[in-house]
């Protein structure tokens, strides 16, 4: 039998059927990556080159893997990266600036007037430190903010031309939006404590801010896929609703503020890509809102956070395997990946395989990005277990 290109085999997989092996991604988007000191520790390691690394995440820290390596692996999907907050010229806008304890921080203030830090000269990713919503604030505070204009052509510059060359190779692609999710995105620009205070205390406030990050989306998606939906084949949309044991607010209230607002922006996007599969990352315990996920639109869950409270992939599968696509939950990041042997790595991925990839509707990858202290020597174990276990025929 003929090997199948990496977008037929994914495509297959995609529709809930057995394509010759487990389609599988590293660094399609920024919650399915690696970062750039487990990346040069890993080209080290296999004898690779040492490129120069390319950047897809500078607040992450993420690497944008080389296709050397992705060859060497199989990996069947490549990605899309539209100009945002986390990889337009980072590191020329970062500055040091003292911390005040005999410390520097490299600081910048990103084109949502968010204020980020990372340790210097160690540190291993940015962190929000202040939002230019948080304190006390109107409706009308939030209709007065310069807002970035999201719906810019030139956060796809070249990105056409990529795709094209993606498909030429037979690769799936992938395309992710310029903003965390609706959720995610208001945290970020109010601050957490502000904005969980909203949902509880000023529903007018928070809807009104939530709102603003769906328009925000939206005038991206339809700025982008007119001129991209013929060269993609998944979306990627994120919000994160879970924590290790629960959800980070109630599945009531979830229904009530949150998935009309969600299910507005994935109906447009099925609507402007209509061919295309929606792919929704989500972490922690979301199982009590998959139901309303399916229900929104979303075709594809990742990362499938498997340490987590309800998140046992052999029920996810019994439960929704019919109705969702699994993508990540290839073995537990938190703990196994980082901390254990090789063969405990090779072990969680075997069940985990075992689990979810019968009858199709799977995509090998880990639990999120794989982070900065996981020893080379466990990710070999990881796509070699792939290797070992992954053909259906």
């Amino acid at each position: 039998m003929t090997e199948l290109s990496s977008r037929e085999r994914l495509l297959i997989a995609l529709n809930h059927g057995e394509p010759d092996r487990i389609p599988s991604d590293l660094g399609s988007t920024q919650v399915t990556g690696i970062h750039a000191v487990a990346y040069q520790a890993l080209r080290h390691h296999l004898g690779l080159p040492q490129l120069r690394t390319t950047m897809c995440d500078d607040v992450q820290g993420l690497a944008l893997p080389d296709d050397d390596l992705l060859d060497v692996w199989g990996i069947d999907v490549r990605g899309l990266f539209p100009l945002n907050s986390h990889n337009d010229a980072v590191s020329s806008r970062a500055r040091l600036e003292p911390k005040g304890d005999g410390e520097e921080v490299e600081a910048f203030v990103d084109e949502w007037g968010i204020t980020q830090h990372r340790p210097y000269p160690h540190g291993l990713y940015f962190t929000a430190v202040g939002h230019p919503l948080g304190g006390a604030i109107t409706v009308d505070d939030i209709d007065r903010y310069p807002w970035p204009d999201t719906g810019n052509p030139r956060r796809i510059a070249g990105l056409r031309d990529l795709a094209l060359g993606y498909r030429t190779q037979g690769r799936a692609v992938m395309i992710k939006g310029v903003l965390a999710g609706v959720f995610e995105m208001a945290q970020r620009v109010r601050g957490m404590a502000e904005l969980m205070m909203d949902l509880a205390s000023d529903e007018v406030l928070a809807g009104a801010l939530l709102d603003r990050m769906v328009d925000l989306k939206l005038a991206f998606w339809e700025m982008a896929l007119p001129q991209l939906r013929d060269v993609v084949d998944v979306i990627s949309e994120a919000d994160d609703y879970g924590t290790q044991t629960s959800q980070l607010i109630s599945p009531r209230m979830f229904r009530r503020i949150m998935k009309p607002r969600l299910a507005r922006l994935f109906d447009r996007i099925h609507e402007l890509a209509p061919d295309a599969k929606l792919f929704f990352h989500s972490c922690g315990n979301v199982r009590p809102l998959l139901p309303d996920f399916i229900e929104m639109g979303v075709d594809i869950l990742n990362p499938i956070h498997i340490s987590a409270t309800g998140m046992e992939p052999v029920a996810l599968k019994r439960e929704f395997g019919e109705d969702i696509v699994f993508w990540g939950g290839a073995v537990d990041t938190q703990d196994v990946l980082p901390y254990g042997t090789p063969e405990q790595v090779r072990d969680d991925a075997r069940r985990n395989i075992e689990a979810l990839a019968p009858g199709g509707g799977y995509v090998f990858n880990t639990v999120h990005n794989i982070q900065a202290d996981v020893p080379a020597e466990n990710i070999v174990a990881l796509w070699e277990t792939l290797r070992e276990y992954g053909r259906y025929r």
